[in-house]
């Protein structure tokens, strides 16, 4: 019984844990795409250092980890629940609506946090001066960034669908 205690209240952390992270890394997503990018170029010139001095570093850095920890408590709580391998097939012969569902969101998930941090993360160091580059390099890698994190965007509304709607079953 106290094993079933623990048990349970490990998952129940996890969850919790994962479901934050989720909040953290997509809700940086959407401020990105929803807030900032529609916002910057109506800052005038002699304040925009400030975002890239001060606020964008700080948000790019609970962005990316906030995608981490999404990750790696998933994975954890889909081993702890027994379903990782069924959902990393996404459900294939199983014919289960369950892990299919999850199974979706959760490589939709991958293939956001991959962008996360092979695509985004190293560009917006250009931009923001971590990583030396020219000012045609800096708009390049501004370009596939952003471009990037929109289709993370597009890919968070189906990959959160995938998450979420496994309680509807």
């Amino acid at each position: 019984m106290e094993e079933l205690m623990s048990y349970a209240w490990w998952t129940f952390a996890f969850r919790w844990l994962h479901v934050m992270s989720g909040i953290m890394w997509i809700g940086h997503l959407w401020y990105f795409n929803f807030t900032q990018a529609p916002t910057v170029p109506k800052i005038p010139m002699e304040l925009r250092p400030a975002i890239g001095k001060f606020i964008l570093p700080e948000a790019l850095f609970w962005f990316r980890w906030g995608a981490m920890a999404t990750l790696v408590t998933g994975l954890i709580l889909a081993w702890m629940m027994g379903e990782l391998g069924q959902t990393i097939r996404i459900g294939i012969g199983d014919h289960n609506a369950h892990m299919t569902s999850i199974g979706i969101g959760m490589w939709l998930a991958t293939i956001m946090w991959f962008n996360v941090w092979f695509i985004i993360w190293p560009n917006q160091q250009k931009v923001i001066g971590l990583k030396p580059a020219s000012d045609d390099e800096k708009k390049a890698a501004a370009r596939l960034a952003s471009l990037t994190s929109r289709v993370n965007t597009m890919l968070s509304i189906p990959m959160l669908y995938g998450m979420t709607s496994v309680h509807f079953y």
